[in-house]
């Protein structure tokens, strides 16, 4: 990589949201100098509300990013507009990073918090809708869709559980199979012990009607009125940039994603690069995820000091050596 930004940064945080503007934060507060790199992509952007997160109920995914990022600068954090393309370098001689711009920023750490992807089943009109009335999460979104027509588009083996979980919060739940769930017996006992409504054959569009969810059509069947869908997709770890420097994703056990593996500190198999935020962990809500990149910021800033301690006791043993020895 060809070097246009000369500073070494202590710590280089790619990924704007939550996760990464909380490390920044905490960084900053450290008095350490953080760059983080921000593609405006944040994963819940579509959503109109971030709940589950203590003071900040509510509160829009944008507002949320945009007062984080003005603490985060508070302390002395960069924030670089951009996109990482690729990542180099290692513990010894630090880390570097080239942005779509051409852009170069080196660290003597990396943290990646570039979050996840979500894959939805290909139905008609499912993607317009995401984050709006086609949901996934009940923690976040049940209370808003409560006492609705709520159906559990099939989507894997999670689905049937989406279905058991969904009916707290209604008691009109429908269960379209789509031809990718086969309910055991006795989760097919559980559903109808539950009042849910289970529909055989393929989702090919959802309808809408005045900018609302009307129904899910069925191809080559009726369609079925609903008024929030919940469909689990598949999540992609965001780590294409970071393949340079040996950094892969891997088969979350559940088979709902990929994920990169880290140690209970967010630490990944690359030494002096760690990780944080739903990249890490596919179930991290916008307040677990802050919390856990939270406390890896305070991991790398130990890294770095224990680093700084033992130059500095190594330069002071030289000072007191005997001349000649």
């Amino acid at each position: 990589m060809t070097e246009n930004f000369e500073t070494l940064h202590d710590v280089l945080i790619v990924g704007g949201g939550a996760a990464g503007l909380s490390a920044a934060q905490m960084l900053g507060r450290s008095r350490r100098s953080v760059a983080v790199v921000d593609s405006g992509e944040p994963r819940n952007a579509t959503a109109a509300g971030v709940h589950g997160f203590l003071s900040r109920d509510g509160i829009s995914p944008g507002e949320l990013l945009a007062v984080a990022r003005t603490e985060a600068e508070s302390y002395g954090a960069a924030v670089v507009n951009g996109r990482v393309v690729a990542a180099a370098g290692g513990l010894a001689q630090g880390f570097k990073i080239a942005l779509d711009d051409g852009t170069q920023l080196r660290g003597r750490r990396l943290l990646v918090a570039t979050g996840l992807t979500d894959e939805l089943p290909a139905v008609d009109g499912l993607r317009e809708r995401w984050g709006r009335d086609v949901l996934h999460c009940p923690f976040c979104h049940g209370w808003e869709v409560r006492d609705q027509a709520i159906g559990i588009l099939g989507n894997g083996p999670w689905s049937v559980h989406q279905a058991l979980l969904f009916r707290q919060w209604s008691s009109n739940i429908t269960l379209f199979l789509n031809n990718r769930v086969a309910p055991s017996d006795a989760e097919s006992e559980q559903l109808a012990a539950r009042g849910i409504r289970v529909v055989d054959g393929a989702a090919e569009a959802v309808r809408v009607e005045r900018d609302r969810l009307r129904g899910v059509a069925l191809a080559g069947g009726p369609e079925i009125a609903v008024e929030a869908l919940v469909v689990g997709p598949r999540a992609h770890a965001r780590l294409e940039a970071f393949a340079g420097l040996g950094l892969a994703p891997s088969e979350h056990p559940s088979g709902a994603g990929t994920f990169l593996e880290t140690d209970a500190d967010g630490g990944t198999p690359v030494p002096g690069v760690w990780a944080a935020g739903n990249v890490t962990d596919l179930k991290a809500q916008v307040l677990a995820s802050a919390a856990a990149a939270a406390w890896t910021a305070v991991v790398i800033n130990n890294h770095l000091m224990a680093e700084e301690l033992a130059g500095d006791v190594d330069a002071y043993r030289r000072a007191l050596a005997p001349t000649g020895a």
